[in-house]
């Protein structure tokens, strides 16, 4: 086929997509970023007497991701220079580059109608042959082709990145039914050898692999604490870097990605399954109450954790009140501790009796059952 990526475009300049943006310009590929163009203008714009016309005004949203790239941690540029290669513009003023593009890249707001008008604009301008690819973290990649043309169709599949995009190893790669056989090997390989990525192929199922399971494990660990009355400090104190998981570990986690995202997340396969797994992604009470409260996380201030002067404050799920941080004491953690490597830690800690073994047991089996249960229906294996 002969396949080869020289040039990207970029639709949607938050921060997932500016993120891949700047994973693309790290390995010299240049890249024209694209979002819609503001309808108002700012006070600093209306200042400098700028009008809604004004390149500046009108390139906006994807100059300003341009700038936040050079200030956000952890780096998404490995140097500053690379900013050199990633072109600002907007989706009214410079459509025509993505026909110079061999690669496009949709990374706009999570809604299929959007996304469909999206894919209609590039239908229209790209050039034959040029790949298309969605990083929507669960959306039917299938309805969002529906009504392109043909070439589209065989150029096109799902690439879903995790943020941050320079950082995570996962990327997963979901082709639909038209998708070119030859299309979906080289982007396995470009992912692999020039992305550096891990990559993995998901059929077009709610939330592919990661968010179906990891929402799932999630949702699990949240019932299991408020079952057997365990506080949201005790569990993070657990499943963190004691089994091998971030320091984030659990609720700090959800605060990062935020309860609007991952409630979103949740509700995506709650709408499409039915049984036992329709239960167990219904968000808990006291979630949907945080989220009418806008108790959403790091970005509003509060959510799982609030942070009060230098103290970190945990949230009790009863009351939806803050108060001290906890952490589980159990015989069995400093046990767990004395052991050489993740593995045996973890086999330590599940095969003890005492309340941090329950935990991990019960968090753990469901788990691996739901990914076992699941196997052929949402991967191969």
């Amino acid at each position: 086929m002969g396949k080869h990526i020289r040039k990207a475009a970029v639709i949607g300049s938050g921060v997932m997509g500016s993120g891949i943006a700047a994973h693309l310009a790290n390995i010299g590929i240049p890249v024209t970023l694209l979002d819609i163009v503001p309808n108002e203008l700012t006070k600093e714009e209306t200042a400098k007497k700028r009008t809604l016309d004004h390149p500046s005004v009108r390139n906006r949203l994807s100059q300003e991701a341009m700038k936040k790239l050079l200030k956000q941690k952890p780096a998404p540029l490995t140097s500053a220079k690379n900013l050199s290669y990633i072109t600002p513009g907007n989706l009214t003023d410079h459509l025509s580059l993505l026909h110079d593009a061999d690669w496009i890249i949709e990374v706009v707001t999570e809604k299929l109608s959007i996304k469909q008008h999206v894919f209609s604009l590039i239908d229209e301008h790209r050039k034959e042959g040029s790949i298309v690819s969605s990083n929507t973290s669960g959306i039917s990649v299938e309805k969002m082709a529906e009504g392109r043309s043909d070439d589209f169709k065989r150029h096109f599949l799902g690439t879903h990145f995790f943020n941050p995009a320079r950082y995570l190893k996962l990327l997963e790669i979901i082709p639909i039914q038209e998708t070119d056989s030859e299309v979906l090997s080289f982007m396995k390989t470009f992912g692999e050898d020039v992305l550096g990525k891990g990559v993995v192929e998901a059929k077009d199922t709610p939330n592919f692999i990661a968010n179906r399971i990891g929402t799932y494990g999630l949702l699990v660990t949240v019932r299991e604490m408020l079952e057997n009355k365990y506080t949201i400090g005790e569990v993070d104190s657990v499943t963190g870097p004691l089994i091998g998981r971030p320091k984030s570990a659990t609720f700090r986690t959800l605060d990062v990605v935020g309860l609007d995202t991952f409630s979103h997340v949740a509700r995506n396969v709650y709408e499409q399954v039915e049984g036992k797994e329709k239960e167990i992604f219904q968000l808990p009470e006291f979630i949907e109450r945080m989220l009418e409260k806008g108790w959403i996380g790091s970005k509003a201030g509060q959510g799982f954790y609030q942070k009060n002067g230098k103290v970190i404050l945990e949230l009790d799920p009863v009351t939806l009140t803050y108060g001290e941080r906890t952490k589980l004491k159990d015989p069995g953690i400093e046990m767990a501790k004395q052991q050489k490597g993740t593995k045996a830690k973890l086999k330590a800690l599940i095969y003890q009796d005492g309340r941090a073994g329950q935990l991990l047991w019960n968090m753990t089996a469901p788990v691996l059952l739901y990914s076992a249960h699941l196997k052929g229906e949402i991967a191969d294996d």
